[in-house]
């Protein structure tokens, strides 16, 4: 098997799952694919939109207690909870983050899927996951955490595809290097304050910011229309600009296709 390790899903946190459904379909124009009944025993309900053969999750925590809505609690409803990569091994990850120090919070077995979740507060800015779903190669093929069926949600007539996650921190360069260590991949200078780590599909981008830690601030779409899309948040009471909306307290930085 080629190796590969691709941005697949970026999590998102809310306490109104209703509330930013709506918005995530009326705004982006995303079609839900799955609620996984499997995170209930975690104290959440969650929903997967695709992006293309990406994905927008969202969880909500559904008692007191969860370590979701002690994320929401810290953040005050702002900022993204998860990065999750597909791979081709994700055993042969964890050995590697281990041999850096980095704790495992939880390895996630059922069928053809394995999931190895970074524990946070050795990571910075959000959890990391790396999974893997047998036959999940290729990106339009099976993908354990979206349901069976998820290709017949895929719309792209509004949001086209997810370009990157946006990591916002005191120190670009230092942090972006840290998370190339323990993605196995370079770090380039993005523009003249910003860092890059580009995976086989996707990215994540290390910005510039003013507070104490490292957060998972936004996430970057191609789309056919930015204005269309800002005229749907302003009805929707989420537009944040020009050229970004705000969902679950997350920067959406719209990019128009070309």
């Amino acid at each position: 098997m080629t190796p590969y390790l691709r941005l697949r899903q970026v999590c998102l946190v809310t306490s109104d799952l209703a509330r930013e459904t709506d918005r995530i379909k009326a705004v982006l124009g995303l079609e839900e694919c799955y609620r996984d009944a499997n995170v209930a025993k975690y104290g959440l309900e969650n929903v997967l939109f695709p992006v293309g053969s990406n994905f927008i999750e969202i969880v909500s925590p559904t008692r007191p207690g969860t370590a979701a809505g002690r994320f929401l609690d810290r953040h005050g409803g702002g900022h993204g909870y998860m990065v999750i990569m597909d791979c081709d091994d994700p055993v042969r990850r964890q050995r590697h983050v281990e041999s850096l120090g980095v704790r495992i919070a939880n390895v996630i077995r059922h069928g053809d899927y394995l999931g190895v979740q970074l524990h946070p507060k050795d990571t910075g800015a959000a959890m990391i996951e790396f999974n893997h779903t047998a036959g999940g190669e290729d990106p339009a093929g099976p993908y354990a955490p979206a349901g069976s069926d998820w290709q017949a949600a895929v719309r792209q007539d509004v949001t086209q595809r997810l370009l990157a996650a946006e990591i916002e921190c005191p120190d670009p360069r230092r942090f972006s290097a840290r998370w190339g260590e323990i993605l196995g991949r370079p770090v380039k200078r993005h523009s003249a304050e910003t860092f890059r780590i580009t995976l086989d599909s996707g990215a994540i981008n290390f910005l510039p910011a003013d507070s104490a830690q490292a957060v998972l601030a936004g996430i970057e779409l191609e789309v056919a229309n930015c204005a269309a899309i800002v005229a749907a948040a302003q009805a929707h009471g989420c537009a944040a600009g020009d050229r970004t909306v705000n969902v679950c307290g997350v920067r959406f930085r719209l990019t128009e296709a070309v």
